[in-house]
């Protein structure tokens, strides 16, 4: 009866779903999450570094996973970075390097994005070693940006959403690394 039991109890066991993660740098993140009723999938993890210093391990998911950068920055799918921080960041740090983005690779919209672009810019809190930044785009919603708290802030128009996802993914990247590891390359 007892090994009955334990052969039924080990069964059970393993027919639980697991859940895997990615893991890079001691950073783990979920090789799947829902988002307003989507399913995705991590397409990549990534390592931003600025000169020697590790800043944060970047995590891109994605309705439907791909390597082509152009397409995470065009497809009109929910679609999500995760930026894991691995250093205190203050605010300007971010902002500078979120607007430096958008002049490389946006320079052309900068004056209908411009707006927006300060509106977001000005939730983003400084960052702790540890916390998390989550930006998403969906289709009806726009551009979110939700801090560790839990405080979100939703920018309108498909463009911010391409401009802001060519910052990682556009032509001139904040972090080359950081982008192929974000799209599965590395």
């Amino acid at each position: 009866m007892r090994a009955a039991s334990v052969a039924a109890l080990t069964a059970a066991f393993l027919a639980l779903p697991v859940a895997h993660a990615g893991e890079l740098k001691g950073v783990k993140m979920d090789d799947a999450i829902t988002v307003n009723a989507k399913a995705l999938k991590l397409n990549g993890l990534g390592l931003r570094t600025k000169v020697v210093f590790k800043v944060y391990v970047g995590g891109l998911y994605l309705e439907a996973p791909t390597k082509d950068a152009a397409q995470v920055i065009a497809t009109d799918q929910t679609k999500r970075v995760v930026m894991a921080v691995l250093r205190d960041l203050d605010k300007k740090t971010v902002v500078e390097a979120i607007y430096k983005g958008f002049e490389k690779n946006a320079a052309d919209q900068m004056a209908a994005l411009k707006d927006r672009l300060e509106k977001f810019t000005a939730q983003i809190p400084d960052l702790k070693e540890g916390e998390r930044l989550t930006i998403t785009y969906t289709p009806a919603k726009g551009t979110v940006l939700t801090d560790s708290a839990g405080r979100e802030i939703a920018i309108e128009g498909k463009d911010f959403s391409e401009a802001m996802f060519s910052v990682w993914f556009g032509k001139f990247p904040v972090d080359e690394d950081l982008k192929k590891g974000m799209l599965g390359a590395e």
